[in-house]
């Protein structure tokens, strides 16, 4: 248990400097170029303890599963990243770093929909309070420039959503670690080849003119350089893929609930790092707003882990009473 939270402490911190990280390299790569690159190496890195998970559940990826992959990687790489990246560009690393972090007020209603999960009182209460709290960190009476930055990170968090809720059964089968592993490398190779298509001349050239230049003739290896080559390997290895091994690991030796702690650790750490590091100033309407969340969050989490010691005292009671 001891190791577990010790997972969940590392994965917290890096998870933490995504944002921050991304927006010190943004102005020295193309955001689809920079996608690319970190979830193809995270991955990769990924892939060991994929295959070992695999082996352990003597199970086999077919092609049925391959073309899942191909989907749940189009979902999470193609749109929710590239919404992520163009979040980053349009507002605070800080402000990306908590809206993206509520992700799980948009699984809750696509849960329900999708795999008809129970929805309980506590659960809506939640939903609403972190709800409110977006709403007062958006600050809809004085948007100003972030507005954009703002759409583009709830539409990211609303389709990453999409992808866990989508996943949810597979990630049963195969594991969380091999999900991500495989649909980070499918999507991943489909950017690869959307990246081959913005190359060609008259596509590129139609793209320039529609105002979506950076859609168009995506580079993949420029901007790599021995002074960029330090961030690359934090962005890919450190964030992306140990990032995730470290929060998959934390579930194996904990439980989902408790690993998920990260999410809920995430919007007050994130936005201290980037006062710290980015100079990015913390408003009030931002305080406010984080407070709801983890408020929000914490209700959640604590419901959970109720329900969950229930459910557990519950099957010793039917096995002893066997």
């Amino acid at each position: 248990m001891k190791k577990g939270y010790l997972y969940i402490i590392l994965s917290t911190i890096l998870f933490s400097t995504m944002e921050i990280s991304l927006k010190l390299v943004s102005g020295k790569f193309n955001p689809i170029q920079l996608t690319f690159i970190r979830f193809f190496i995270g991955g990769i890195i990924l892939l060991p303890l994929a295959i070992s998970n695999l082996k352990k559940r003597k199970i086999s990826v077919d092609v049925k599963s391959i073309g899942f992959f191909a989907l749940s990687g189009f979902i999470c790489v193609i749109i929710s990243m590239v919404l992520y990246q163009l979040a980053l560009l349009n507002a605070k690393a800080s402000v990306v770093a908590i809206l993206f972090s509520c992700n799980p007020v948009f699984v809750i209603p696509l849960a329900y929909v999708m795999l008809k999960e129970q929805v309980y009182k506590d659960t809506i209460v939640s939903m609403i309070v972190s709800i409110i709290g977006i709403v007062v960190i958006m600050n809809p009476f004085n948007m100003s420039g972030s507005a954009k930055g703002i759409i583009f990170t709830l539409l990211s968090a609303a389709t990453f959503a999409l992808y866990g809720v989508v996943g949810k059964r597979k990630s049963s089968e195969y594991g969380g670690i091999a999900l991500s592993s495989f649909s980070f490398i499918a999507g991943s190779i489909e950017m690869l080849i959307l990246i081959a298509i913005s190359k060609i001349s008259f596509i590129a050239a139609l793209l320039n003119k529609s105002g979506l230049k950076m859609f168009a003739d995506i580079p993949i290896i420029k901007g790599i350089s021995l002074s960029t080559i330090p961030s690359l390997i934090f962005i890919g290895i450190f964030v992306t893929g140990f990032g995730y091994t470290f929060y998959f690991l934390a579930m194996d030796e904990t439980s989902a609930s408790t690993a998920s702690l990260v999410f809920y650790i995430k919007p007050a750490l994130a936005p201290i790092l980037a006062l710290i590091i980015l100079r990015e100033a913390i408003t009030i309407n931002m305080i406010i707003g984080i407070v709801l969340i983890i408020i929000g969050s914490c209700i959640t989490f604590i419901c959970n882990s109720k329900r969950n010691n229930i459910d557990f005292e519950d099957r010793d009671k039917a096995n002893f009473s066997a």
